[in-house]
Parts: C-alpha cells; sequence; structure tokens
C-alpha cells in the first residue's frame, strides 16, 4: 500500500515541478476512483501536504548534496525522487532505509539506470 501511495506522490511532486500545480486537487483528482478505503490516499496527503508546505527547506536539505550538478540540470524525474525521499525522511519521519529503499526501486521503474546510484549517493548524505 505504501509503495503505490509513493508512486502517486512522486507522480504529483513530478507534475509539480512543470507547472507548480495544487498537489492536493491533482490528488483528489488521480483518486477518485482508484481507493474507495481511503489507505493509499491519508499516506499521499500525508506526504504531499509536508512536501507543499516544506519546499524551502527542502531545497535547503540539496544544498552542497548534489556536487558537480546544478539543480536545473538534474533529470526531473530524479528530482521529483529525491524531493520525495527528503520529505519523508524530514518531515513525515519514516527511517531513512525505508525510503531510500522504497525511492530506489521506484527510480529502477521511472528513471534512467544511471540514475538509481545518482539518487542513492545524494540520499546518502542526508543527516
Amino acid at each position: 500500500m505504501r509503495t503505490q501511495a509513493r508512486k502517486i506522490a512522486f507522480q504529483i511532486i513530478f507534475a509539480d515541478l512543470f507547472e507548480n500545480s495544487d498537489c492536493q486537487k491533482t490528488l483528489n483528482e488521480l483518486l477518485a476512483e482508484e481507493d474507495p478505503n481511503q489507505k493509499i490516499s491519508d499516506f499521499v496527503k500525508q506526504i504531499l501536504t509536508a512536501y507543499t508546505q516544506n519546499k524551502t527547506a527542502i531545497l535547503k536539505e540539496l544544498d552542497g548534496k548534489i556536487a558537480g550538478y546544478e539543480l536545473d540540470r538534474v533529470y526531473k524525474v530524479d528530482l521529483a525522487l529525491i524531493y520525495l525521499a527528503i520529505t519523508e525522511i524530514k518531515f513525515v519521519g519514516t527511517p531513512k532505509a525505508v525510503v531510500i529503499n522504497e525511492i530506489l526501486e521506484i527510480a529502477k521503474i521511472f528513471s534512467a539506470e544511471k540514475s538509481v546510484s545518482f539518487i542513492n549517493g545524494v540520499l546518502a548524505k542526508l543527516d
């Protein structure tokens, strides 16, 4: 259930990187028919609320952790996954090891092969 919720949160954060969307509205549209028992949507809402309320802190958390890259040159998929991971570790309270494992599995599905090690390297630097 949480893996599916993370995939949904990732997709909404990814969309937000392009259009600065209303994450909660997008979530409601996406989950209108998919989650009758609300377990997935409750966790996604928790993540997205933390993400929207802490965007500035998330960017500060990344400061100095992406060596050799400008933030605007990082693949948007990778950036969305990193934002999701930081949000969940720092503002939702999920254990770091769990989040990193989950994010890397999602990266294997949605991102490039080399991105998995890049994302892992960035997330390993989190305090």
